[in-house]
């Protein structure tokens, strides 16, 4: 007993070293290109987020497999649906897991962004990947009861505290180790969300195929496959990560505060960032970009094939309406193109406009994300009339870079505002407008499109309303743009406060620079351990991107 005690001691003592912050701060030697290709591990798998909507299908008929018709019941509410044995789930019942996922990565990253500040990024990576993981495993075992409330609790729920937690843990982290290149290294990462789907949606289509029988659809054996496997790869990841110490900063670097008034040279405290209106109008700039990208994205699919009709098949003339069966499962193989060609553009966009905003400011990123898209939205009925298929798909393209590229630039925008103390808990606070812009967005162009139908409108003239109304989003968030300022020095800690909040994150031990005699920290570019870094995460990317592509080519025939 004595010495299930003392090991019971030590495990204790041991273990919370182990995870801290303080045992992750970077020894001399390190290499700083190591830490984007971990947050890619974590964000490569919640981006499967994205592409939870390969599952509705197949779980709309896990008890009917093989028959003809589902086990539908009629006029059932969602109380029936979520306690159901009997009953075939409806896909409307289904969509309820992404929507409350959405909601949940923002509440989880506002409620638990201060938690990160102080744990470190490998506590909050490892605590994302068994909710992200760990909830698939949860849905499966939902899947496999045919319990709905179960898949909702898993990969709504907990998976969506998993990819709150996973999307803001590396974001403080890198902004710190690439003062220098603060846009470049959050899209690098967030790239990783926007192409989870890309990488996993195939995947998880190969597995239900795979794993398909007579008696199941072969979605919880595919689910919990997937779900171990984001467990290990996010764990990696988590593993992989490491701080600099307090104060750390490129060698020869210095900052660009003095000369662009718009990057702060001190830091603002959490607690008072939601106070200024600059946060606020931060808030609004990421809920109208996303609202209207996310507007497109929910419609993507219907918009091309409702528009352009028989055009798509060579068959001008021909409306939607008019088409048979097997023309509409032609221009739906079409429409797939263009929704994973818009997936493409979206990933490559965090890292183009991320980067770009290293160069001209975020402010001018911003505006021009604002100003382009308002016209592109006007613009694209205008393409849309003439029949231009090519201008038309080119359009939204672009439209959805700007969109991914929203998405990885707001965290250097909130850096340059704020300063990086406490950058990821702001961050996490921020992106409540997603979850706002997450139910806005797809709500707003569906009623609207709703509305025109039931009036009898079709063909071009039917989403003409509705990119118009987009366009209005964009231009209210371009003047919530030209609004933001910089902060009065009143907002701003004081030299000591910095000093105290900086010692409890790291012991004084710990937050030593690199040893005089020692290589220095950060320093490095290639090297065998950068090389298989990249390679974990790089060769899933390039596969998924192969994939995209040979979809996408069907557009070009």
């Amino acid at each position: 007993m004595t010495v299930r005690t003392a090991d019971a001691a030590s495990f204790t003592t041991i273990r919370p070293g182990f995870l801290s912050r303080e045992h992750i701060v970077a020894k001399p030697g390190f290499n700083r290109w190591l830490v984007p290709p971990a947050a890619l591990a974590i964000h490569l798998c919640i981006g499967m987020a994205y592409g939870l909507s390969v599952f509705w299908m197949p779980l709309s008929r896990a008890l009917s497999v093989g028959a003809p018709a589902p086990a539908a019941c009629p006029d059932m509410s969602i109380a029936t649906a979520l306690f159901t044995t009997t009953c075939d789930w409806r896909v409307s019942d289904l969509v309820w897991v992404f929507s409350i996922g959405i909601v949940m990565l923002g509440l989880s990253a506002a409620l638990f962004g201060g938690w990160l500040e102080r744990a470190g990024p490998r506590k909050a990576g490892i605590a994302a990947a068994f909710c992200w993981g760990g909830g698939f495993l949860i849905g499966a075992l939902g899947v496999f009861l045919h319990q709905l409330w179960l898949v909702w609790l898993g990969m709504g729920l907990i998976g969506g505290i998993g990819l709150g937690l996973g999307y803001i843990s590396p974001v403080s982290t890198l902004i710190k180790w690439f003062p220098d290149r603060r846009g470049m290294a959050t899209g690098m990462a967030i790239m990783g969300f926007g192409g989870g789907a890309m990488i996993g949606s195939p995947l998880a289509d190969t597995l239900i195929k795979s794993f398909r029988t007579t008696d199941t659809a072969g979605v919880w054996q595919t689910l919990a496959l997937m779900g171990l496997g984001y467990i290990l790869f996010m764990l990696g990841g988590a593993f992989g990560y490491r701080v600099p110490p307090a104060g750390w900063k490129p060698e020869g670097w210095t900052s660009p505060a003095s000369k662009n008034p718009m990057i702060a040279s001190g830091h603002v405290h959490l607690d008072d960032a939601h106070r200024t209106v600059q946060f606020w109008l931060l808030w609004a700039v990421l809920c109208l970009n996303v609202s209207a990208g996310i507007g497109v994205l929910a419609l993507a699919s219907p918009m091309l094939q409702e528009i352009f009709g028989g055009a798509l098949i060579g068959q001008p003339g021909v409306g939607f309406a008019g088409l048979d069966g097997p023309q509409k499962a032609q221009i739906a193989a079409i429409a797939a193109g263009f929704v994973g060609l818009l997936s493409l553009f979206n990933i490559l966009g965090r890292f183009f406009w991320a980067s770009m905003s290293d160069r001209i400011g975020r402010k001018v990123t911003y505006a021009t994300f604002f100003a382009l898209g308002c016209a592109l939205y006007a613009a694209a009925p205008w393409a849309a009339h003439l029949g231009s298929q090519a201008l038309f798909v080119a359009f939204f393209c672009v439209i959805l870079s700007m969109y991914g590229g929203g998405f990885a630039t707001i965290p250097a925008y909130l850096a340059d505002v704020f300063g990086t103390q406490f950058v990821g808990a702001i961050h996490g606070r921020l992106l409540t407008a997603w979850s706002t812009a997450g139910i806005v967005g797809p709500v707003v162009v569906t009623k609207i499109r709703e509305f025109q139908a039931a009036s009898g409108v079709q063909g071009a003239d039917l989403y003409g309303r509705t990119l118009y109304v987009l366009a209005g989003f964009l231009a209210a968030g371009f003047v919530a743009n030209l609004l933001i300022r910089p902060l009065a020095p009143r907002w701003f800690m004081s030299e000591a406060d910095v000093a105290a909040a900086q010692a409890g994150l790291v012991s004084p031990t710990a937050s030593k620079g690199p040893l005089p005699d020692g290589p220095g920290i950060g320093r490095g570019g290639f090297s065998v351990g950068a090389a298989l870094a990249w390679a974990l995460v790089g060769l899933p990317i390039l596969w998924g991107v192969w994939i995209t592509l040979s979809k996408a080519l069907i557009l070009f025939r």
